[in-house]
């Protein structure tokens, strides 16, 4: 997730080195480095750096920010990303697949002998490092299958989510032994994040699904997108959804802009939450964990602890996109083929029955910030305990919705 909360959004990296920490003023914005491989215990220099004009990179609007719980306490994204595992699982072997037989490293590394790979909404790990670690053994499966004699290239890893994200979290759990040098790019992706050509791989899990701002239209009772009494668009009316799809799309649009410039020559790997062509939004799995968070919410206004305008006034700036929708966006773009779409079900590397319990702590680990924004800390914390009460009746929810094929896999490659 991957919004940030400042007007131009800089691009400030952090290196993990054994030896030095390099800080720098840019445009009054604080830029630290530590080279990836080794300790962070470091000395810190500073060096001089020339402003550079940003305003022609990043959009002028500001993205909301909207961060994964950091740390590692029992509501932490660390402590509560195994569904999210499941996923990335399920999309290992197709981007092993994807890696041998569209990635041209000869030409990557005609100019350079450094790989570039940046994913996307990294959160605070551990599924981040294991998917960029899967990503780098490709590679080198590549090189030894096809008994490559140039010099093997080195790895700059870009780690990028919201400037909000936990960052210390994530660089101090980073791989001992890992083989490539790693760093912090804050910043949304809803507009450029890196200079022009100077990626070769783009991947991202799990983020593409929110969106920079909530539609507009959903909180003016004047307006026939009002969502009254709800907080997301699966069992709304369609012109809630027109709005959600509205936005969507002029996301897409400056996302998929933004890769273009950024990508030289190479891939884009997108896993993402879907929508199957055919099946209404009502049967969307996590539409209807929203909408069991929602009710729990409207149990609480009926009861008196929250006024309905505080709920009237709330809506999660997520979506699901269909295959249709994503292979449209892409057509529109014209800076990529499509060399690989399919629904996955990451159902399929759990182990028995998904539990409930679990699913709402991984609901609260990844959406807690954006309620609580909104809510306060203890409306929210009393929504969620709620919710565990009654963890039965979303088992009931989840048999009967169409948990099959709910995750999209794309494979994109630069023109």
């Amino acid at each position: 997730m991957v919004m940030s909360e400042c007007n131009i959004i800089p691009l400030i990296n952090y290196l993990v080195n054994p030896g030095n920490i390099l800080s720098s003023d840019c445009d009054s914005v604080e830029n630290f480095a530590y080279k990836a491989k080794g300790s962070l215990n470091s000395q810190v220099s500073e060096r001089d750096t020339q402003s550079s004009e940003m305003s022609d990179i990043h959009s002028a609007s500001v993205p909301e920010s909207f961060p994964m719980n950091g740390g590692d306490g029992p509501y932490s994204y660390a402590k509560n990303s195994v569904y999210q595992k499941a996923a990335s699982d399920v999309a290992k072997e197709m981007i092993d697949e994807a890696i041998a037989e569209k990635l041209e490293i000869k030409i990557l590394t005609a100019t350079s002998n450094t790989l570039r790979i940046a994913d996307l909404g990294c959160a605070v790990g551990p599924n981040t490092f294991m998917t960029m670690q899967n990503v780098l053994q490709a590679i080198e499966r590549k090189y030894q299958n096809q008994d490559l004699t140039f010099k093997k290239p080195e790895f700059n890893v870009f780690f990028n989510d919201h400037a909000a994200n936990d960052f210390n979290t994530l660089f101090a759990s980073l791989p001992p032994d890992r083989q490539y040098f790693a760093a912090g790019v804050p910043g949304s992706f809803h507009g450029r994040l890196f200079p022009e050509s100077s990626l070769h791989l783009v991947h991202s899990s799990q983020a593409l699904q929110w969106l920079s701002k909530v539609p507009e239209g959903l909180l003016d009772k004047n307006s026939p997108a009002w969502n009254n009494r709800r907080i997301f668009y699966t069992t709304a009316s369609n012109e809630v959804f027109n709005a959600y799809e509205a936005q969507f799309i002029k996301d897409m649009e400056v996302f998929l802009k933004a890769r273009a410039e950024e990508i030289a020559v190479g891939l884009m790997v997108l896993n993402l939450p879907a929508l199957p062509d055919g099946i209404h939004r009502s049967q969307l799995p996590f539409g209807l964990l929203f909408d069991f968070l929602a009710s729990s919410l409207r149990d609480m206004v009926n009861e008196g602890l929250m006024n309905e305008a505080q709920l009237d006034s709330f809506n999660l700036p997520v979506y699901a996109p269909s295959p249709k929708e994503m292979a449209l966006q892409v057509e529109r773009n014209g800076c990529f083929s499509v060399e690989r779409m399919e629904l996955t079900d990451p159902a399929s590397k759990i182990n028995g029955p998904v539990d409930a319990r679990k699913l709402i702590m991984h609901l609260r680990a990844g959406t807690e910030g954006v309620f609580s924004k909104h809510f306060g800390h203890e409306i929210v914390a009393e929504m969620f305990e709620r919710c565990l009460g009654k963890s039965a009746k979303l088992s009931s929810l989840l048999e009967s919705s169409n948990m099959k094929g709910a995750q999209l896999f794309l494979v994109l490659k630069r023109k």
